[in-house]
Formats: C-alpha cells, sequence, structure tokens
C-alpha cells in the first residue's frame, strides 16, 4: 500500500528551500495569459507552512497599496511554482502568525534571526 502511495505523490520541487514561519521571501510563479507564459513575482511574509506531504502548502501575505493586506497560498509540489528565494530569516515564536493580520507600521515588523 505504501508503495502504491508513493507512486501517485508529486516530485519535490529542488528549488524550493527550507522555509520558517517568519521567513520573507519572493516565490516566483508561472502565470499564462492566452497563448504567453511569463513569472510573477509575489514578495511577502510567511504567515502559516502546512507540511503535509503532497498537500504541502505555504501562506504568503503582503502589503498591497493603500495598507491593504494581501494574502495567497501556494502548494509546494505545484509545477507552476518556479522559485522560491528566502530574503530574511525572521525570528518568531509561534507557527502560525495569524496576530499579523491585524498589524500595521512599526508593530507588524519580525526581528530577523541571524545565524553564524
Amino acid at each position: 500500500m505504501a508503495d502504491l502511495l508513493k507512486s501517485v505523490e508529486a516530485k519535490d520541487n529542488e528549488k524550493i528551500p527550507q522555509l520558517n514561519a517568519g521567513d520573507t521571501v519572493s516565490v516566483h510563479v508561472k502565470i499564462k495569459e492566452g497563448e504567453r507564459e511569463r513569472i510573477q513575482e509575489f514578495k511577502g511574509l510567511v504567515i502559516r507552512l502546512r507540511n503535509s506531504g503532497n498537500n504541502g502548502s505555504v501562506t504568503v501575505r503582503r502589503m498591497a497599496s493603500n495598507g491593504i493586506g494581501v494574502e495567497r497560498t501556494f502548494l509546494l509540489r505545484s509545477p507552476r511554482i518556479d522559485k522560491i528565494v528566502v530574503e530574511r530569516k525572521g525570528k518568531v515564536r509561534r507557527a502560525q502568525l495569524y496576530y499579523m493580520r491585524e498589524r500595521t507600521g512599526k508593530s507588524a515588523r519580525i526581528k530577523e534571526k541571524f545565524t553564524n
């Protein structure tokens, strides 16, 4: 039975690094417009990470114009994701950062984690 499940599972994307909640990432997504295909960048804060095998997903939140927050959930094994670049590692103590939805300004900042 386990062999059957392994055969149906999607392949890992090598261009996706180790992610954690609180990281500032840039997700490069393939967008198809008619005949053309281009890559669109979505840059924001990882507020939720679900590593559940084939259904693993990451939710990224960014601030759009006029202070409107936009959240987007990406499947980690989707062929639409070209790559994910981690720009900053955040120092947080929670797994889900839903409290960031109500924060604006200075209180919405997350300290950077420095590793040696």
